[in-house]
């Protein structure tokens, strides 16, 4: 027996077409209706999209993806901008913060603290350059992650998890060259805590621009080697526009494990979101699209919960295997204010960690670091992939 509302479809389905020359059964007509159909919120946008394929080349997809990165870059930061802003204070050993490391209430103790002193502030200190470098850091990334996956995975059949790793690291590396001094800044600013005179973003540049580091000292063992430090010593440039690069080698090392397992990691598990076990619970209907000769093919958007969730494990596993390079460029970074002001080596960084702290100091403020970072991947994804949906591509 059919209930009153299948009933009602039916006779429906079979009153549709009244001309001669249409009239078809009524399960003809829904066989032949199209596999895509966009929800109501995104029709115009999806319906420009489902008549061709997405030129993922073209000057608009590359300006949109762009615009939709830089958007959900600054919306993860602003979500965790004053854990971003104690982390950063524990990571750099500032002196005033270094009793709240190693204890589980250090996080919520450094933030009432600032509060009680700088107001909401002081939380948000070094915000205005971190957004300032985000936007362009996050559309660079974004941009460059779909330019390098539409060469490396040309069809679905070549999506395997080293290429996605490989498209994520490039990615990043891509967008590390051109946003790098703008970290610089940021760190500085927000490493800033003394009260006397308040920090501007031109005088931070100022003070970066100014510093003239001591000369390193080398314990060369032969004469060829001391010849050749002194060679490289003199053609390095020590001053000026390269103390905007302190931390750059490090980082590039960072961002390919980080930008890598980011990608990879939520690609891989928004995959497993949208298997047909779990797909009507997790993806929203009428949101996918087949590959064809005439569009690309365009995977479910998942609900909200699991986008977040997607991006936030993906940051968990990113933020692991890359948070003993990003200690030692938060050291380099801040080399001109803490210690003896001399430009340090990697190895040399993590030789004075490892002597001062052991083996836990690489992992100082990872704590913090999961608690900021779970909330800002998860936002990030989510605001990118809405932003893609509702800008149609």
């Amino acid at each position: 027996m059919s209930s009153p509302s299948l009933r009602h479809e039916d006779q429906q389905g079979s009153s549709i077409m009244t001309t001669p020359a249409q009239t078809l059964p009524a399960h003809t007509n829904r066989q032949q209706l199209p596999p895509y159909k966009p929800n109501d919120q995104a029709a115009g946008s999806e319906t420009k999209m489902a008549g061709k394929k997405a030129d993922r080349r073209s000057t608009e997809y590359v300006l949109k993806s762009g615009l939709a990165g830089g958007l959900a870059g600054c919306a993860g930061k602003t979500v965790v901008g004053p854990l971003d802003r104690v982390k950063i204070l524990l990571q750099t050993s500032n002196p005033n913060f270094q009793k709240y490391a190693g204890h589980w209430t250090g996080l919520p103790n450094a933030i009432r603290d600032i509060y009680s002193v700088h107001g909401s502030r002081g939380l948000f200190k070094g915000h205005s350059a971190t957004l300032l470098r985000i936007f362009p850091y996050a559309g660079i990334k974004f941009l460059a992650y779909e330019q390098i996956r539409t060469r490396v995975i040309k069809n679905k059949a070549e999506e395997t998890p080293l290429r996605r790793f490989a498209s994520g690291s490039l990615a990043g590396v891509v967008s590390v060259f051109f946003t790098y001094p703008l970290e610089v800044i940021r760190v500085r600013l927000a490493f800033e805590t003394q009260t006397q005179q308040r920090s501007t973003l031109r005088s931070i540049c100022r003070m970066i621009y100014s510093e003239h580091p001591p000369p390193p000292v080398h314990h060369p063992t032969n004469a060829i080697s001391a010849a050749a430090a002194t060679v490289a010593e003199k053609a390095a440039p020590r001053t000026g526009l390269a103390n905007f690069f302190r931390g750059f080698t490090p980082t590039l090392l960072g961002m390919i494990p980080y930008a890598g397992a980011s990608f990879l990691v939520h690609d891989t598990v928004s995959d497993l979101l949208r298997l047909p076990l779990v797909a009507d619970y997790t993806t929203l209907p009428h949101t996918a699209r087949t590959e064809s000769t005439t569009s690309s093919h365009k995977p479910a958007q998942l609900r909200y919960w699991a986008e977040l969730s997607a991006g936030g494990f993906a940051g968990l596993i990113s933020q692991t295997v890359s948070y003993p390079l990003e200690v030692i460029r938060r050291r380099m970074q801040v080399g001109g204010v803490v210690g003896d002001g001399h430009r340090l080596g990697i190895a040399e960084v993590a030789k004075r960690i490892y002597l001062t702290s052991g083996f836990r100091g690489f992992f100082i403020g990872l704590t913090i670091g999961y608690v900021k970072i779970i909330p800002m991947s998860a936002t990030s994804f989510y605001v990118y992939e809405r932003g893609k949906y509702y800008l149609g591509i």
